[in-house]
């Protein structure tokens, strides 16, 4: 009797076998909504050597068919790039919380090629992309008008206008900094998460088997997929 009040499943039943797709039309919903000013942003869970545990938000450039791959972009001598560097696995969670949905997308990591992440940083804000050679991300900054001067010292070495860079517009010959470029997490776990009454949520789980090749496309086995307990 109580399976009418509580409503039948959220998410599809039976399960797809392939969660990707329903990721990536989440992404899309939530970008289709405008109800969130990021909402290609995501929690990034990290950890060092020793497994100590680092999270932070990042935004999400992609999520990649049909792979499902989660592609973003950072300064590689951060403390998120170190980690990555030290310890490449990481998780991410993405919480919409209007549309009471939450995704989690744990997996393996190694770097975007130099041509992608070269071709998404031309792709930024004349601004961002001087900011990028300015900031020494995760250092110590004594006084912050030192920042400033830096990016100003960067737009001129640009030949970049005080004007151009004020208006964060306009055109500029400005190279991907070797420092700076893009990551991306292949799947082996992806989880998903619909709000339910009571919170008697809807959550599911697929697991998959990731090996990363080095300059090969890695070996990926099938998904398997099963309703969680809320």
């Amino acid at each position: 009797m109580l399976s009418p009040l509580i409503g039948a499943p959220i998410l599809p039943d039976p399960l797809p076998a392939d969660p990707v797709p329903l990721l990536r039309s989440w992404l899309a919903e939530a970008h289709a909504a405008k109800r969130e000013p990021d909402p290609n942003a995501c929690v990034l869970a990290t950890a060092d050597r020793r497994g100590r545990p680092s999270s932070r938000v990042v935004l999400c450039k992609a999520i990649e068919e049909p792979s499902g791959a989660v592609v973003f972009f950072t300064n590689y001598e951060s403390r998120k790039g170190r980690e990555l560097d030290a310890n490449p696995y990481a998780a991410v969670a993405f919480h919409w919380a209007f549309a009471g949905r939450q995704a989690r997308v744990e997996g393996p990591v190694e770097r975007c090629t130099a041509e992608e992440s070269d071709s998404y940083f031309a792709s930024r804000a004349i601004l961002s992309r001087i900011g990028a050679w300015a900031s020494q991300q995760d250092r110590p900054l004594e006084r912050r008008r030192d920042l400033v001067a830096r990016v100003a010292e960067i737009a001129e070495a640009h030949h970049v206008p005080i004007t151009q860079l004020m208006k964060d517009g306009g055109h500029a010959d400005i190279p991907r900094p070797p420092h700076w470029g893009g990551f991306r997490l292949w799947p082996e776990r992806i989880e998903l998460w619909v709000a339910g009454k009571w919170r008697l949520h809807d959550r599911a789980a697929w697991t998959r088997s990731v090996e990363l090749l080095g300059a090969d496309e890695p070996a990926i086995g099938p998904w398997a997929g099963t309703r969680l307990q809320p």
